[in-house]
């Protein structure tokens, strides 16, 4: 399984319809869950929401500016070698203030996208259709590059 974590609910629906697409093409490959938790102004308060949805075992994978740029490649390869050694894969996408160190630490891995900043309804939108990339990659699937 694949899960999402990321903070607040998404109101325009252009954004929706873009997650909403990516999801279904991923369903086809692996079981995903998108998991919205409340946009909190607390750090704190954020990662208890958090750590309300991880589970023992899983291998977690922050999206921060400051993690390390990979490519689509890559991504494929983490994401298989990663259901070698979990069967869930849990991302984790911040809020606009962030990620709370406590959940820093306990992510098997970190990545960025870039050192720009997006809007978290687009970033959605980004990192799923990475993933649907990625699975198409492994599959040796046309749709990349």
């Amino acid at each position: 399984m694949i899960k999402i974590i990321c903070s607040g609910k998404l109101k325009e629906k252009y954004l929706v319809d873009l997650v909403d697409d990516y999801l279904k093409r991923i369903n086809k490959y692996h079981k995903i869950e998108l998991i919205e938790i409340k946009d909190e102004n607390s750090l704190d308060k954020e990662k208890e929401s958090i750590l309300k949805h991880i589970g023992r075992n899983e291998f977690i994978i922050t999206l921060d500016i400051k993690g390390n740029k990979i490519d689509s490649v890559e991504l494929a390869k983490l994401i298989d070698q990663s259901f070698i050694v979990s069967s869930t894969i849990t991302f984790i996408i911040g809020s606009s203030i962030g990620i709370h160190d406590d959940v820093k630490k306990m992510a098997n891995k970190s990545i960025s996208f870039s050192d720009m900043t997006f809007p978290h309804g687009l970033f959605r939108g980004m990192l799923l259709e990475q993933i649907y990339r990625a699975f198409k990659i492994n599959n040796n699937e046309t749709y990349h590059k």
